[in-house]
């Protein structure tokens, strides 16, 4: 990553669209689990499986590690700053600034990744002045396609970004954004 580029505050939340983005903390380590051991998770993201409380420990620290670089950020999604419902993700990366996110099996259905995407997507491109945001994802992940439509992004004709996770090839669409 480029000295240039300006490194995240060391506390964030965004708030808008019914939600409260914020950092997550080590009381919220105990919910990770039930937010992250999920079959679908395990299959669409590179989070680790099972997701138990080493795993959430590990990711705490990765998050730290992370913002500490300047390369991304995660914040835990809620609606009034309380408890965590899932993830979004913010990274800078050479193919762009990204987005990713992850919500637990039992808040599904409520809009809150979509909401998600489009708070963070509106804090890249406010504060971070960034032209563009990207999200990365399978298309056999109807869900996934279905919050980069509702959030506003567009398939990108771009070549598909091949590779294999946890032992199964995949390949990823990339989803543009751009600021209005």
């Amino acid at each position: 990553m480029s000295s240039t580029t300006s490194s995240f505050p060391e506390r964030i939340e965004l708030i808008g669209e019914g939600l409260v983005l914020r950092d997550w903390t080590e009381a919220d380590r105990s919910a990770m689990p039930e937010l992250f051991d999920h079959p679908d998770i395990a299959y669409w993201t590179p989070l680790v499986s099972p997701f138990d409380d080493a795993a959430a420990r590990a990711r705490l620290d990765r998050a730290r590690q992370l913002r500490a670089e300047g390369t991304a950020i995660l914040l835990a999604i809620t609606v009034d700053g309380g408890a965590p419902l899932g993830e979004v993700m913010l990274r800078r990366a050479p193919e762009g600034t990204e987005i990713g996110y992850a919500v637990g099996p039992a808040h599904r259905g409520q809009g809150l990744a979509a909401r998600a995407v489009r708070v963070v997507a509106g804090h890249a491109f406010e504060q971070l002045g960034v032209e563009q945001v990207i999200l990365e994802l399978e298309a056999e992940n109807a869900a996934s396609v279905a919050v980069a439509t509702k959030a506003g992004f567009r398939l990108l004709d771009v070549p598909l970004i091949k590779g294999e996770e946890k032992g199964r090839p995949y390949a990823l669409q990339t989803w543009g954004l751009n600021r209005a």
